[in-house]
Formats: structure tokens, C-alpha cells, sequence
């Protein structure tokens, strides 16, 4: 998806401050992207400014302009998010799943209206008022994060068998230990791994330092030790059997396959982020250095790991429980 030709100017304004000036990543670029295009298509219809036989995603909004968005109301957003939670519609092809976004994905949306509005109000001054302010929020429950327990996580990595067992452990280890994120493992080249910590390129290819404790170092060093049996002549500090760079979907599998293994069916890769924090909050490492060790650019994005009822970053890390159960089954 490109943006940059078929958004039109004050959407394509927009996103190019938020990919350049806040250096967010393509990716979250495009969400909003996908947002806004849906309101304004969305409005199109409601306003009666397109075809009435058209669907809502056939809308041309490549005409959109600043005098068309000024005339934006509050009531018109608030008729926007009952959209959202009535009518609209998720599909696979031709078969209709469900209508309705949650709460959740309602304020995501609404997130991104709020943004794009401040933007012209307050960043570029090209509307005088925003029709956004003092808008309320669609209220959704907080779902406490689903994570292993400290046995669970032990029993985990005594279960890794098989022809990748070294390198398969060393992957759980990494997660359970440094709380990293699927996209931010399979990036790591062998130049990011240090004595006592890892280059992680993070969510907006945000760079971090993320130090690491004995039990994860050990088991790093061994699976490099037999890197070298895979063939593998690319930076990548992951490969696959065929010398590549392990890929999200390939790392998803292992670990589903060796959480199965262990009888801990249900949980994925990600999960295991959720347990690496968890026990550290269960441990009573601050709050903040755990925001820190994730990447979390804001500290709510944390906070949900409170559930669990000034430390520095390295003693995070080496608070962590699973360090001295993965130094026992490396001895």
C-alpha cells in the first residue's frame, strides 16, 4: 500500500509527518492510512455525497479536501462509532464472519480521528476548531494478558528436544528472559549480540539496548557455537535449516511445536513477552524499567502488567526467576 499516490493531500500530509517528523513505522503509518480512509468514505455515504448503491470500501474520496473536512461534526463522529459497532462488517471473501468492531478497535479508530484533527488544528493551523474536543471514548475492559507461570515456564524449557534443540532453547530463553517481540528477535544479527546485552531495532526501527542475564547469555553462546552447522553465510543470528534468516512465521511454529510439547497449548510467541513481564512485576522489579526493557513508549502500555501484585535496567533483567532456572538446565 502506497500512501503517498492515492491518499489525497491533507490525509497524505498527515501521514508523511507522522512517517518523517515522529518516525513511526510504515506499518502504523498505513493503520492510520487505513482509518481515515474509511471514516471519510464512511461520511461520503452518510452525507449522501456518493452513490447510494455503492459499498462503503467502493467510495472515491480522491477529491477529499481541507473545506469538505471542516464541515465535520461531533454528531457525525458519534454516528461514525455506532457505525462501527453496528454495521460494520468483517469478511473473508465472500463470507460475512461478523458485524461490529470492540471497544478496543472503535477507539483505535477514534484515536487516529483525534490525531488527524489536532494535526490541522494545532500542528498545521489550517481549521480553527476542532469538532473532536471533548469527544468521549468507546469504555472497553482491560484483558489481563495471558502468560505462563514460573513452573510453566521452567517445564517449557525442559521439554526442547529435537534437531534444533540448541538453537530452539536459546529462542524460548531470549523471549522468556529479555521480553522481545517476535519481529524484534528474527532481526537480530550476530553484530547485535554483546557480553551483557543485545541491539533490539524495535517498533519504528526505534533502537535499544537490552542487557541480558547469564542463563540468556549461556544459552546464546552455545547456539552460536553450532551456528556454524547450519551453513549459514548472512548476518542473521536466527537461521533456518536452509542458512536463511528465520522468519515470524517459522519462529511462530517452533514455538508453538515446543509449547505443545509441553502441554501448554493455547499460548504463542507473543505470550511469552507477556510472561517475561509478568514475573518480573511478580518479582517487584519498577514498573519503568520494565517499560523500558519492552519498548514501550508509553508507560499505560506497561501498566496492565500491574495485575501482578528505583530499579535500574540491568537489575531488571537479572531479577528475573527463569535466570536461575536456565542456568541449572545449561549446567
Amino acid at each position: 500500500m502506497d500512501y503517498r499516490t492515492t491518499a489525497p493531500k491533507p490525509i497524505k500530509d498527515f501521514l508523511q509527518y507522522h512517517e518523517d517528523i515522529q518516525e513511526h513505522s510504515i506499518k502504523t503509518v498505513d493503520e492510520y492510512y487505513l482509518d481515515l480512509r474509511l471514516f471519510f468514505r464512511w461520511l461520503k455515504q452518510y452525507r449522501g455525497d456518493a452513490a447510494k448503491e455503492l459499498e462503503v470500501k467502493e467510495v472515491d474520496i480522491s477529491d477529499l479536501d481541507i473545506a469538505y473536512i471542516a464541515k465535520v461534526t461531533k454528531s457525525e463522529v458519534y454516528e461514525y462509532l455506532s457505525y462501527l459497532r453496528r454495521d460494520k462488517v468483517h469478511n473473508d471473501g465472500a463470507k460475512i464472519i461478523k458485524k461490529g468492531l470492540n471497544e478496543r478497535s472503535r477507539s483505535r479508530k477514534l484515536a487516529t480521528l483525534m490525531s488527524f484533527f489536532k494535526y490541522l488544528t494545532v500542528k498545521t493551523e489550517l481549521l480553527d476548531k476542532n469538532p473532536l474536543l471533548g469527544i468521549e471514548t468507546p469504555r472497553h475492559k482491560e484483558q489481563v494478558p495471558k502468560y505462563l507461570t514460573l513452573d510453566q515456564s521452567v517445564n517449557l524449557l525442559r521439554k526442547v528436544e529435537g534437531r534444533h534443540k540448541i538453537r530452539d532453547y536459546a529462542i524460548l530463553t531470549v523471549f522468556l528472559n529479555c521480553g522481545l517481540r517476535i519481529s524484534e528477535l528474527c532481526g537480530l544479527d550476530l553484530t547485535d549480540v554483546e557480553a551483557d546485552r543485545l541491539r533490539v531495532r524495535g517498533k519504528g526501527s526505534k533502537e535499544r539496548m537490552v542487557p541480558i542475564n547469564d542463563a540468556a547469555a549461556e544459552a546464546i553462546n552455545r547456539y552460536i557455537t553450532e551456528r556454524s552447522n547450519y551453513g549459514a553465510e548472512q548476518p542473521a543470528l536466527f537461521v533456518s535449516q536452509k542458512s536463511n534468516r528465520m522468519s515470524k512465521g517459522a519462529v511462530h511454529l517452533l514455538v508453538k511445536k515446543h509449547l505443545g510439547d509441553a502441554a501448554l497449548n493455547g499460548y504463542s510467541a507473543h505470550k511469552l513477552r507477556h510472561t517475561c513481564a509478568t514475573l518480573l512485576v511478580g518479582n517487584g522489579v519498577n514498573i519503568k524499567a520494565i517499560q523500558e526493557l519492552l519498548g514501550h513508549e508509553h508507560l499505560g502500555t506497561t501498566e496492565i502488567y500491574l495485575h501482578i501484585a528505583g530499579s535500574e535496567l540491568r537489575e531488571a533483567v537479572n531479577s528475573n526467576p527463569l535466570k536461575r532456572e536456565t542456568q541449572r538446565n545449561n549446567a
